[in-house]
């Protein structure tokens, strides 16, 4: 059985949607259960689940208030209350395409050793128009993720996100739930969570797949494009990436601000790219976003 876990914090505008396409998804009710975990939200978000939960009977819902804040903490919970096999991670922001459940079965069948999961993200921008700096390196500003139409591992420095993800009980069992030092916090962009996760994952040998037909269209509000947003993101990774190294030692840090000189090397050289095309929008938010990781991971 899957256990489909959301977690959700003030976001009533897109809850009840983002369940019903859970619900309508075609595939048997018995064969998953949506477990929803509100981490203190103050708006309309209990109101709009019981109404899900009155208009879907046949679906099996659960709903927990989960009083520690943090999406850590409110993922752990979902963790320790799923009955799943498969513990799939989807944003409250993030609605389903029809075939979603039904590919992931055949998907995980095809690979046993499948131990994790990344799906295809496509943001979908409430304005309509995507932003002129987006461009393949700032995909991910925006919880998006497009590695192709083929399945494949994700290798390297390359990880699923967050807004659609999952995880087998057995690999969590075996390399432990999120770390409630990182992750975001109510207004607080930090993250380093998911990576921190599938970091350990890696490290144990668990294979993690990328199934381009499990794939979600994620909504982006207009105050997500906004250079200010982008600022704040950044140095909420620096700040996420300064934690998780050091508590990994000393040596995990130098070695991560070694990493960082690269990046601005590499920032350097897609800015002048950006201006060479005529693309100046992505070259400076590359920048912006280089510099505001950079004070995040020295200052914070």
């Amino acid at each position: 059985m899957f256990s489909i876990i959301v977690c959700t914090y003030n976001r009533d505008k897109f809850i009840y949607s983002s369940l019903q396409r859970i619900a309508e998804n075609g595939f048997a009710a018995a064969d998953y259960e949506i477990v929803l975990v509100n981490n203190n939200s103050t708006d309309e978000t209990e109101n709009l689940c019981n109404k899900f939960h009155a208009d879907y009977p046949q679906v099996v819902f659960r709903y927990f208030v989960e009083t520690n804040q943090g999406l850590s903490f409110a993922r752990n919970r979902g963790i320790a209350e799923a009955k799943g096999e498969w513990l799939v991670f989807i944003d409250d922001d993030a609605m389903l395409q029809p075939s979603y459940l039904a590919n992931l079965k055949v998907n995980i069948a095809q690979h046993p050793d499948a131990g994790a999961f990344g799906g295809q993200i496509t943001p979908e921008f409430e304005s309509g128009v995507a932003p002129d700096w987006l461009c393949r390196w700032t995909y991910s500003w925006v919880s998006a993720i497009d590695m192709g139409n083929s399945v494949k591992l994700f290798e390297g420095g390359k990880f699923p996100i967050g807004a659609n993800m999952g995880i087998s009980r057995a690999a969590i069992e075996k390399c432990g739930t999120f770390n409630t030092e990182l992750g975001r916090n109510k207004k607080n962009l930090m993250g380093g969570e998911e990576k921190d996760i599938f970091l350990r994952l890696k490290a144990a040998g668990v294979p993690i797949y990328y199934f381009p037909n499990v794939s979600v269209n994620h909504i982006i509000p207009p105050h997500r494009t906004t250079s200010e947003f982008i600022a704040k993101l950044g140095a909420g990774i620096g700040a996420s990436e300064r934690l998780r190294c050091k508590k990994n030692g000393t040596g995990a840090l130098l070695k991560r601000y070694m990493l960082e000189v690269f990046k601005w090397g590499a920032t350097i050289a897609l800015w002048m790219f950006y201006m060479l095309t005529m693309r100046p929008a992505c070259g400076n938010m590359l920048v912006k976003f280089r510099y505001n990781v950079s004070a995040g991971l020295l200052t914070s």
